[in-house]
């Protein structure tokens, strides 16, 4: 008798049988994450940015309304122009004394009309918000 020291699993890709339940589905994997910001597939893992608010709504949402939701996160080529061109295709504007990180802030702006802003909340002094087009056309 030969004996081999293979490691029972209860899932065996080639047979495609659990628990002696064969199941009959596609086993490839679809990844396609598109860029939110040029639209062409991501290859690896995306880069995720959150717009999160740090201000805690004052009272609590009626029973008869949906609660807002921090959008994101919204998915992204590593490099940061990525970001950029998705803010101004949406007409934000970006600080330029942040960085584009994971974690956005937003800032609406008393404009007419009001427009967002966002920043990274990071930096201690006051907001210069900038088209972030220009902004990314400045640092190539």
């Amino acid at each position: 008798m030969v004996l081999s020291y293979i490691p029972a699993t209860c899932y065996d890709p080639a047979a495609m049988e659990l628990y002696g339940v064969r199941i009959p589905t596609i086993i490839t994997e679809n990844i396609a994450v598109r860029c939110s910001g040029c639209g062409e597939v991501i290859k690896g893992r995306p880069w995720r940015v959150s717009i999160l608010d740090i201000v805690a709504p004052e009272a609590p949402v009626l029973w008869t309304e949906s609660a807002a939701i921090n959008p994101g996160p919204f998915e992204f080529h590593s490099d940061s122009s990525h970001v950029l061109a998705w803010m101004a295709g949406r007409g934000m504007l970006f600080c330029r004394r942040s960085q584009v990180r994971q974690i956005m802030r937003p800032v609406w702006l008393p404009t007419d009309p009001r427009r967002l802003g966002l920043c990274d909340g990071i930096h201690r002094d006051n907001h210069e918000f900038v088209d972030p087009a220009a902004y990314a056309a400045d640092r190539s």
